[in-house]
């Protein structure tokens, strides 16, 4: 069968699916894509369901063979990725003949992650139903952690229950690229719209207007857990501690000292700091997209309005458009 071979693994590069959901009562967070769009479109452009394991790379990629081949695609960021010393371009479909190597660099312009998909999916023994890596407790994905050198991936059988992977003779390859308008209308932002938090009645209108109108910086210590975030502190109103409660992704808590941290896939499904907001769905892909050092602010809109870029988002990612063949 397909296999990817690990010759090096990158940064930090793990499988992801689209999560576990319904386990939060468990005390399991989802885990799952932290740009749940680029692995959504990278499926759809080499014939997966939308929920196909791939591998997520942070800021710098690692060096994958191929010995049977495969059809791939990257998307996410741009991480720079030649095939055998050939450019590979983005957010395209690209058959990888028998025993050639991809090579994936660092970010080259902005953004934190990058994916690859590959016809038929990784295949890894689930957890929980789900083939995403949760990194913290260390259970799903690949043994539970990141890819190391000389690890070989099964690469799945695809909704036919047919091999992806190539034989001898090479199958026809039509090629699939996702349209610029499309694109452009998916790009990861750094105004982030939020929807008011449970607790965010606590903070007097003169705080809540200066969180709104200030500019954060993402921290080092931003990753898949949480981005906690630097700049103007609240220091009025209810920060610190609270008695814990159920938190969901997204979440902007008010930590001690008034500075924000959002929760992320694989946050606590518990906390006990007040949540003055909360990241919209159709923004959560651009957090998945923050990295450190990158500056961001809060929009605020209304639930009817969160709803409704969520419904523009999923028509467009299940829409015809969406792809052009060639």
């Amino acid at each position: 069968m397909g296999v990817i071979a690990v010759q090096a693994p990158g940064l930090l590069t793990t499988v992801q699916d689209l999560g576990r959901e319904g386990f939060g009562p468990l005390g399991v967070s989802p885990s799952g894509a932290a740009d749940a769009v680029a692995l959504r479109i990278g499926n759809r452009l080499v014939g997966n369901a939308g929920d196909a394991a791939g591998l997520e790379m942070t800021l710098h990629g690692g060096t994958f063979s191929f010995p049977m081949g495969a059809v791939l695609a990257l998307t996410g960021s741009d991480f720079a990725a030649t095939l055998d010393g050939v450019p590979v371009e983005p957010w395209t479909s690209l058959l990888v003949n028998l025993g050639q190597t991809l090579r994936v660099g660092p970010a080259l312009f902005s953004g934190a992650r990058c994916y690859l998909c590959v016809r038929g999916g990784i295949s890894v023994e689930p957890f929980l139903r789900g083939a995403s890596t949760h990194l913290l407790s260390g259970l799903g994905g690949h043994e539970g952690r990141a890819l190391r050198k000389g690890d070989v991936l099964t690469i799945g059988l695809g909704k036919e229950g047919l091999s992806p992977w190539l034989p001898v003779r090479v199958p026809r390859h039509r090629k699939r690229t996702v349209a610029a308008k499309a694109l452009e209308r998916l790009a990861p932002r750094k105004v982030l719209r939020v929807t008011p938090g449970p607790q965010s009645d606590w903070f007097p209108k003169a705080a809540q207007k200066e969180f709104y109108a200030s500019t954060y910086r993402v921290t080092e210590e931003a990753n898949r857990m949480g981005l906690r975030l630097e700049g103007t502190a609240l220091l009025e109103g209810a920060y610190g501690e609270m008695i814990s409660e159920g938190v969901s992704l997204g979440a902007v808590q008010i930590a001690a000292g008034g500075l924000p941290i959002i929760l992320f896939v694989e946050q606590q499904t518990t906390g006990g700091y007040p949540k003055i907001a909360n990241v919209i769905s159709a923004d959560f892909h651009s957090l998945g997209q923050l990295r450190p050092r990158d500056e961001i602010r809060f929009e605020r809109v209304d639930w009817k309005k969160a709803r409704a870029l969520l419904m523009e988002q999923e028509k467009l990612l299940a829409s015809e458009e969406l792809i052009v063949e060639s």
